[in-house]
């Protein structure tokens, strides 16, 4: 039987993380984050500009988009490294059941 401290690895600041979180709460930070600042920089310029609701929108919605899209991408990166894991595993099992 394996203790919980066994269980976790340790994340990018030394901390514990549990092996399933996969650095989600990183992630979403990185989200929040990013259109906090994109909205921050159109409220900024629409102030600047005198058109209040003009650039703010625009910035978020370019963040908001450019932030799926990558989190699409590296979805699919992250599949693919699973799948590509996964099938080394399979055939590595078949090979070691065709040598005995």
């Amino acid at each position: 039987m394996k203790t919980i401290l066994t269980t976790l690895r340790y994340g990018r600041a030394g901390q514990p993380v549990a092996p399933s979180s996969d650095d989600s709460l990183g992630r979403g930070m990185d989200v929040a984050l990013t259109l906090l600042v994109f909205l921050g920089l159109g409220a900024l310029i629409d102030s600047w500009l005198g058109l209040f609701p003009v650039f703010t929108i625009a910035l978020v919605l370019f963040a908001a988009i450019g932030t799926f899209i990558r989190m699409k991408f590296v979805y699919d990166a992250t599949m693919e490294r699973h799948e590509a894991e996964l099938r080394d595993r399979r055939v590595a099992g078949t090979s070691l059941e065709g040598s005995s």
